[in-house]
């Protein structure tokens, strides 16, 4: 199993799409990119620890590349946003890969440079890519938000169309229980 992290907006949307991925092991939300040692939800969301809410992906390499993960991770958020997406603002919603060694630096880089001649969005991709210093797992209300709590409103106007987005555009990746 390899490991890496990614923040793009809040983490209950990545969690909830990258669980539903083949390949994937575990998915755990957290806090990573900041100075602030074993933040809370409520520090981060205050905007004074440098931290991005993030998912720490584990995940089989023999069975989904770390391309492919990147390439589902650009397309369930907008990396065209400096610290936001959607409604949500704020530095803890950056678009971040925070890698786990100097191969997922140069992939991560070529795979924006790929997505960048595609040009798929009218702007550039603001996406950090950052040496992972430090991850901290989110307090266990934040894990499995979406299986727990599907029918929530924020649920349902944002973590469920991007679930909905990654079966659609994504059916080659799914875990073999899911859906299409």
């Amino acid at each position: 199993m390899e490991k890496v992290t990614l923040g793009g907006g809040c983490f209950w949307c990545l969690e909830a799409v990258f669980l539903g991925m083949k390949g994937i092991n575990t998915v755990t939300s957290g806090y990573a990119g900041g100075h602030v040692a074993n933040p809370s939800y409520e520090e981060v969301c205050a905007k004074r620890t440098g931290h991005a809410e993030v998912v720490q992906v584990s995940y089989d390499p023999a069975i989904v590349s770390f391309p492919d993960l990147l390439r589902v991770f650009f397309a369930i958020h907008d990396p065209t946003t400096k610290d936001r997406q959607g409604a949500d603002v704020g530095p803890q919603y950056r678009s971040i890969i925070l890698t786990h060694d100097a191969t997922q630096d140069t992939v991560a880089r070529e795979v924006i440079a790929e997505l960048t001649a595609a040009r798929l969005w009218g702007n550039p991709i603001v996406t950090e890519i950052l040496p992972l210093t430090q991850f901290w797992p989110a307090e266990p209300e934040h894990h499995n938000y979406f299986a727990r709590n599907p029918w929530s409103g924020y649920c349902q106007a944002v973590v469920a169309p991007k679930v909905v987005k990654f079966r659609k555009n994504f059916a080659d990746l799914l875990k073999s229980n899911q859906g299409a």
